[in-house]
């Protein structure tokens, strides 16, 4: 069968065009914006990429067409599938009839840290042997691709996005799972541009709640209010919290401050203990509490908690996780997908506390929709508190002044439009065990490379 993707770049969207190739479909796709890691993976895998939007993109017709939810009425590529009675359908909706059936589904859920929970959970079963299959918004670099079917009865891993599906289905994508296994790991306003409020968005988690199973398990945060909600509008599946609470049924003691070393204590149902000591690469308390959520989803099929432990030492942070781009004269560039003041501040502390020498020096795009409407604004001064100096950039399209952020900033701040001219300033003030983190959840023009080959220049 030939499918044709609409939005085939995004990181859902590619990932499922790799599982349909993997099933033995003819994949083709188009997309306005083509840069990688997606469209790398997606060439290596034989798929046929198409720049920009069109009629002439669906010739030859498709037997199917998967449309995703970042395109609506009036592109000229949807508008031709409607017009020529072509059969359509959402990529979640085409994931729960193809891939999901008769599987074991462990869906991934919150505002931040889908993607390493997800990418953990799954490193873990492989460890353990079990091969799962995943559909993961990023590249986990433990397997170099975003996505695989792995053993077809086996446990499916996905990460469970609260977004709408596609322009004709209003409903969170992650209605669509009916998963096993439901992590819920932190909750708070995001998606502005769909959602008018917190309280909109707890809605679409309680879908989400009410698909579990009643022999499945909802593994839910501590210390999470948003989340207390959504229970207390109704559970029928057993809840198990995890976090940093003592009466949490999973719980972190960080053994070294940056986090990179943690004890994981389990309280069994007969009231006792079992305990493991993680030592990893990855910093910061957040991504201890993403292991902890992909260490008791992992339990739930009957992993070993040591075991489960060991493998994470052996653990590659996805692409664009805190990814250490490259290295020149002792300066560090890390991409970083963060994009909301939550997650900015998150990497940001994490980045603080396991840097012993040099400084933390920040250069953010807001690019999501959240953030170009300007709906979160008034938090981002302070996510950037951990840094040392932060460099803001002010991309086309956003219709609001940063110069607020800048005012307010408790670090030395800076607002630039222009990206060579962007480069230029932190390359200026960039010395030896600097490290500078780019954080957007875009392109951002080649930041990165720009930064390696300026740096290389500077210090040649």
């Amino acid at each position: 069968m030939h499918l044709h993707i609409v939005g085939i770049c995004g990181t859902f969207m590619g990932s499922l065009a790799l599982l349909a190739r993997e099933l033995g479909h003819q994949v083709s796709g188009s997309d306005a914006n083509v840069y990688p890691p997606m469209s790398t993976q997606l060439e290596e895998a034989g798929i046929a990429l198409m720049s920009g939007y069109g009629a002439d993109n669906l010739v030859p017709r498709p037997d199917l067409v998967i449309i995703g939810n970042a395109l609506s009425r009036g592109n000229a590529e949807v508008e031709a599938v409607l017009d020529e009675g072509m059969a359509y359908v959402s990529g979640a909706q085409w994931l729960s009839e193809h891939v999901l059936p008769g599987r074991p589904v462990i869906a991934i859920a919150g505002t931040h840290g889908k993607t390493t929970t997800a990418s953990l959970t799954a490193w873990i079963l492989e460890s353990a042997g079990l091969n799962p299959g995943f559909l993961i918004g990023g590249v986990p670099r433990n397997f170099g691709v975003s996505a695989r079917l792995g053993d077809p009865e086996g446990p499916f891993v996905v990460e469970a996005d609260e977004y709408d599906t596609a322009f004709f289905d209003k409903r969170s994508k992650f209605v669509h799972y009916r998963p096993t296994v439901a992590v819920m790991g932190n909750l708070e306003f995001d998606h502005a541009d769909i959602f008018p409020d917190l309280a909109a968005i707890e809605r679409q988690f309680h879908h989400l709640v009410r698909t579990v199973p009643s022999k499945g398990c909802l593994l839910v945060a501590d210390g999470e209010p948003a989340l207390d909600r959504v229970l207390a509008q109704g559970a029928w599946t057993p809840i198990e919290r995890f976090g940093t609470q003592p009466d949490s049924a999973w719980r972190i003691e960080l053994e070294r401050e940056d986090a990179s070393r943690f004890r994981v204590i389990h309280r069994l149902e007969d009231g006792s203990e079992e305990d493991a000591v993680v030592d990893w690469s990855l910093t910061g308390t957040y991504n201890a509490r993403n292991a902890l959520a992909a260490l008791a989803a992992s339990a739930h099929f009957r992993v070993d908690l040591a075991r489960s432990a060991a493998a994470l030492s052996r653990f590659e942070t996805p692409r664009r996780r805190q990814e250490v781009r490259g290295e020149v004269a002792g300066i560090q560039v890390i991409d970083d997908f963060a994009h909301h003041p939550t997650a900015i501040q998150a990497t940001l502390e994490g980045l603080r506390a396991a840097t012993q020498r040099g400084r933390v020096l920040a250069v953010i795009e807001p690019r999501s929709n959240t953030m170009r409407l300007g709906t979160l604004s008034s938090r981002l001064a302070d996510s950037v508190a951990s840094a040392d100096a932060v460099w803001w950039y002010q991309p086309e399209g956003l219709d609001w002044s940063l110069d607020r952020v800048i005012a307010e900033s408790p670090v030395p701040a800076t607002c630039l439009g222009d990206i060579d001219a962007l480069v230029a300033a932190v390359v200026a003030e960039a010395r030896p065990y600097d490290r500078i983190v780019v954080m957007s959840n875009g392109g951002f023009e080649g930041i990165h490379e720009r930064l390696l080959q300026a740096l290389e220049t500077a210090h040649d």
